[in-house]
Parts: C-alpha cells; structure tokens; sequence
C-alpha cells in the first residue's frame, strides 16, 4: 500500500470524506450567487433583491470531471443579529463550563421548529457540520455593528473562515474598510470574488485559500483546480475557435449578380440575400457561443450588424487560387502565361491576361472550361459577384471579440442583459488582417467545407490559428 502521502491524524487525504463547505451572511448579499458562479450555473437556488429569499439549506456538489470534490451549502440569511446573541447569552450564563462550539449546538437544539430565531438555528447547525465558512459580504453596504456581531458567532463555531467580497466593482474604498474591521477578528485570508463580474482566477484563488487552511483536501482540490484550468482553457479555445469559424465563413461569402449587362434589380436582390446572410451567421454564433458558456438569450442581447457589401473579382493571378482548383501551377506554360499577362480586375472581358492564361491551361491538357471550376469560367465571362466589404468585416470581429470579453467576464448570477453594440469601440485587429481576409476571398469553398477543398490545409489551418490567437491575446480575456 503506498503511504507516502500526508496526514492528518488518522484520517489520510486520500481518505477524506468530501469537503463541505457552508456559505453563510446576512440576508441578500449574493451566497446564491456565489453559489451559481462556481457552478457555472444559472438554475441554482433562487435569486432576488428582496431580503430572506433563501429559506432552507439548499447543497449543491462540485465535481472534477467524475469524481466528486466539495459540497456547496448554501444557508439563509441571518436576518435578527440580535435576539441571537442575547439567546447565546442566555444559553451562555447556564452553561458556563460549555465551549463556544457546545453553546451553538446547545442553541440549535433548544430551538424548536416555527421559533422565531428558526432560520438561525439551520444557518448555524449547517457552519457546525461544515469544514470551512464562506462569509459573504456585499462592500456597497456599511460596516454595521450588526456584521460584526454576526462574524463574531459564527467565530465561536471554531471553523475556517473565509471572507468573500462581491459587488467590489467602483467600491474600493468601502472594500478597504471592511478588510481593517475584519483584521480586528485576526481574518486576513479573504478573497474578491464578484458574482456578477466573473474572473477565472479568483475562483482558482479561493480554491488554494482552503488548500492553505485544510491540508487534508489539498491534493483533492489540486486536482479540482488542474481539472478546472483545463476546462476553462478549452472553453475559451473553442469560443475562439467558433468565432473564427464565422470570421473565415463570412470573409469566403459571395453572391452571384450575373454579368456587368445585370439589372439593378438583380444586384439589390443579390444585396439583400448577402445581408441576410450574414446577419445570421452571426446569430448563429451567438447562439452557439451562449450554449458554451451555460447561458441564454437572456443574457446577451445582439443588435443588428450594418452590413455593407462591395464587388469582388477573381485574381487568376493571385497566390494559391490556381492550385486551389487544382491546376499545376508549376508548369512552364503557366509561368509563362502569368510573366506577361495582367487582368483587369474592374472589367470581366478577355483581356490579353485572361487569353494567355486559357492557351497556358489548354497547354496543360485542360481541355474545356469544364475542367477549369467554375470560378474561373465565372471569371472568364464576366461575372460579377458582391461580397461583404473590408469594414464590415472589421466590425463583425471586433463584436465578436467584444462578446467573447463579455462571456469570459460574465458571472452566472448577473441578471442584467449584457449588449453587444452596433459599434463596437475601435480595437486591435490580427497581424496581417488584409492579407487574411485577401486570401479567404480568393478561397470561397472554405466557407463551406473549411479546409477541404485544397490539398494544402496548413494556410487554412494557419488563418484559422492567426485568428485565434488574436482573440485569446486581448488583454481584456
């Protein structure tokens, strides 16, 4: 049996039963949503403005991928401060060889169902049954004498005690208030720890806090903080990934308005169905990315992307297009064709380029336009297509990178709708955009099948990466 491992007592941390963790503070500063944010969860408990809108002890488990770690209590409001310190008084002046952890198991015992001081009674017959206390504290609010009193009983329950500050957003001031009454209890291991405003490494924080106070859950915490990390990091890689999917589907997008001899009916046709299109690609995106992050439509609210769209053209000559459709791009006729040819790009006609590339490709034994793609025989008479332009694309990744910082920092308790604007404010765009978004143009099926439709994956998977990493490197994530 292997016995290099630590202990405590007799009990070994491989052995230790699950950790149980009581949330405990006055009535609606935020324990259930503590509760939903490290759940990742917004179906936990109830949440309300009003006061006392937890009535029970309500539990909830936390796991590391199969393997259950810790148990969340979440417990009442201890709404009359008061009439239980002088209940704890009078308990006290009877029993006065009884410790401070007897006389609150002697409270919780004399208090009958219906009593007045009921809901203290569960709230302080769960912190005796529990191995560490999470004392949530809203910072907005004063540091009353009725705190203080509170945080003194609940010491008496000789418990691990870590103080939580939520709503600390603009409330510095009130924040440092409240850490030098709490150093007159000797409590200095407390944690920021917004509910609303979600931060991955507060939650990784308070993980280690209990590893630091109770060494017998530490290697089972370890592993819920590494099983954590992981699951965040994939999370955000496949947010981003999902964001550049949309960002490649997008930048591939166009629509056929027939030759130059098309009527402005055909265009203005054309241009509705590219907007539409667009539009709900975007959706679409967000509904995936909403479903990722455990949340709703209630949650982020979309406004309508302006769309704008111009015409685009096919470069015969522009890198890869040529091998995308499988065409030998080293073959002397070919070369030769592209040394002295130049197609204008505004004009679908034969122009000098366009002949000398079909006798190179006849010279490679491609036959008829058949075997060119269509693309090509588009290209070669006239047609004309709208694509979505240089400036809407530009807007539709900073949106998206604006929701990803939005869903990254949302906590699983915030009730307000988060909105992603129409304009987002101007932010950094990827190395290289212009020479991204050009090749994605010069590659349509992308858009369709991604990186399918050429033999050589690596530039999709290169442009995909480029993306990727752009959005992940925001300093805002």
């Amino acid at each position: 049996m292997h016995t290099d491992m630590k202990s405590v007592g007799t009990v070994s941390m491989q052995e230790a039963p699950l950790l149980e963790i009581a949330v405990v503070g006055h009535t609606n500063t935020g324990k259930t949503s503590l509760i939903r944010t490290l759940l990742r969860s917004t179906s936990f408990g109830r949440v309300d403005d009003a006061a006392g809108t937890t009535r029970h002890v309500e539990r909830a488990t936390i796991f590391a991928g199969s393997e259950a770690v810790l148990n969340l209590h979440d417990t009442p409001g201890i709404e009359d401060v008061y009439a239980l310190q002088d209940k704890l008084h009078l308990i006290a002046t009877r029993n006065k060889r009884s410790t401070q952890s007897e006389l609150l198991e002697k409270f919780v015992a004399a208090t009958p169902l219906n009593d007045p001081l009921e809901q203290e009674a569960k709230v302080i017959r769960q912190v005796l049954r529990s191995d560490v206390l999470l004392y949530v504290i809203d910072v907005r609010e004063p540091v009353l004498e009725k705190y203080l009193i509170e945080i003194e009983i609940l010491g008496k329950a000789m418990k691990p005690m870590i103080p939580i500050f939520n709503f600390t957003a603009a409330h510095r001031a009130e924040l440092d208030l409240w850490r030098k009454k709490l150093a007159a209890f000797n409590i200095y291991a407390s944690l920021e720890l917004d509910t609303v405003a979600f931060a991955f490494e507060a939650e990784k924080r308070l993980y280690q806090k209990i590893q630091s106070l109770l060494e017998v859950h530490y290697t089972r915490l370890q592993r819920l903080i590494d099983h954590r990390a992981r699951v965040w990091n994939q999370l955000c890689m496949s947010a981003a990934r999902r964001i550049a999917g949309l960002i490649i589907t997008t930048a591939c997008y166009r629509e056929h308005t027939g030759d130059e001899r098309s009527s402005a009916g055909d265009t203005s046709s054309a241009a509705i169905r590219l907007q539409d299109f667009i539009r709900q690609a975007e959706q679409h995106c967000l509904v995936d990315l909403l479903k990722m992050f455990n949340f709703t439509d209630k949650d982020i609210e979309l406004q309508k992307i302006p769309v704008q769209n111009g015409y685009w053209q096919l470069d015969l000559f522009a890198p890869g297009v040529l091998k995308a459709y499988g065409l030998d791009i080293g073959s002397a006729a070919l070369k030769g064709a592209a040394a002295g040819a130049g197609i204008d790009l505004m004009t679908g006609g034969l122009s000098l380029g366009v002949a000398s590339m079909l006798g190179a490709l006849a010279g490679t034994g491609w036959s008829t336009f058949r075997r060119y793609g269509k693309e090509i025989q588009a290209k070669i008479r006239g047609t004309r297509w709208l694509c979505v332009d240089d400036s809407t694309l530009q807007l539709l990744y900073l949106r998206q990178r604006q929701l990803l910082d939005k869903l990254m920092n949302r906590g699983h308790a915030a009730c307000h709708t988060d909105q992603v604007s129409q304009q987002p404010e101007r932010g950094e765009l990827p190395d290289g955009w212009q020479q991204i978004i050009d090749m994605l143009r010069q590659n349509p099926a992308w858009g369709r099948s991604p990186g399918l439709h050429t033999d050589d994956t690596r530039q999709y998977s290169s442009i995909e990466k480029r993306l990727i990493d752009a959005l992940l490197k925001n300093p805002a994530l």
